[in-house]
């Protein structure tokens, strides 16, 4: 039979992983709710789909941050990744006069294969921590960025690659469709394969994982190699929305990945977080950015608003840890 103090603890457990998996969802709501009020532009459908269209790319890096963060690692290198990437397409397509459909694998394939060195030099180097790998190649991607694209951007893509940035089913942008799919399928990977569930494990205690026939460094290279492949395709997206492609592109985006990820409930221990609260993060930072423009706030307080929700956000984990360490004592 259950006693009074059991039945409360349940209670106060249930409550805890309740708020913990609409805690974003709940901040989003609010958030949209205040800017409702403060802008009368901002409830309408022109601007809701106009911020669907904007958090699409950072959604689709985000992904793939979500997946080096679950097993306590990080991704510098996903915006110069988008640069190298889609300065390559550009290269390759508008350049060289290469087909555009073989041209934009060449690019994805880049990226991926960017993130799988990033998966090999954590591994096979034994460097201290992913921060290392990805810095390092966070300044290899955006040199060779510029060095193909003689520090210029390159504009004029076909329409075909066009179409995942630029393109819309009624209303709705064609790249908000395509981040719901990716999304759906990173849910099934990490929730219904054995290496999602293996990248829970690595991230919640990697000794222990491995003790237990997981085979860590392959994660870990699947890991950073899908974060790669995920700024490459965030690229494409990117070439569809401006036609063009940047050397410079991509600065700071990895900050804005990181910070979706954490917003969304992950945490920078490793072994917990999901896709959909990653999608709620992104799309916090998608309306906050909105907001402040449709409330005319200049671009550098808005650069210090999105610090400040960065600060926010790490402490909050670092306070949710702290609950968790003490709970088990």
């Amino acid at each position: 039979m259950v006693n009074e103090s059991e039945l409360v603890q349940t209670n106060k457990i249930n409550w805890k992983d309740w708020l913990y998996n609409l805690g974003a969802l709940l901040g989003l709501v609010l958030l949209s709710g205040v800017l409702t009020v403060l802008s009368p532009d901002f409830l309408t459908l022109n601007n809701l789909m106009n911020i669907a269209r904007q958090s699409a790319i950072n959604s689709l890096i985000s992904v793939g941050m979500l997946l080096t963060i679950l097993t306590a690692g990080i991704d510098l290198s996903v915006g110069s990744v988008l640069a190298l990437a889609t300065t390559m397409m550009a290269i390759l397509i508008i350049k060289l006069n290469i087909n555009p459909f073989l041209g934009v694998m060449i690019g994805l394939f880049l990226g991926a294969f960017l993130g799988f060195m990033n998966g090999i030099l954590l591994t096979k180097l034994h460097l201290p921590h992913p921060f290392i790998s990805t810095l390092g190649t966070m300044n290899i991607a955006r040199g060779l960025a510029l060095i193909i694209t003689g520090a210029s951007p390159v504009s004029g893509f076909p329409l075909s690659v066009q179409f995942l940035g630029a393109a819309f089913w009624g209303p709705i942008p064609v790249s908000f469709i395509l981040v719901i799919a990716v999304f759906i399928i990173f849910h099934f990977f990490l929730t219904r394969t054995t290496v999602g569930r293996y990248i829970y494990a690595v991230g919640g205690n990697p000794e222990a994982a491995r003790l237990s026939g997981v085979p860590v460094e392959k994660v870990l290279v699947t890991v950073y190699t899908l974060s790669g492949l995920m700024a490459g395709l965030a690229g494409l997206v990117m070439v569809g929305r401006v036609n063009a492609a940047y050397p410079l592109a991509g600065l700071g985006y990895e900050l804005d990945a990181i910070a979706a990820v954490i917003i969304g409930g992950a945490s920078f221990f490793g072994g917990v977080g999901n896709v959909w609260g990653t999608l709620v993060g992104a799309l916090i930072m998608a309306v906050l950015r909105n907001g402040l423009n449709l409330l005319g706030v200049s671009a550098d307080l808005q650069t210090v608003a999105i610090g400040a929700v960065i600060i926010g956000a790490v402490y909050v984990d670092v306070l949710r840890q702290r609950a968790i360490t003490k709970g088990r004592r």
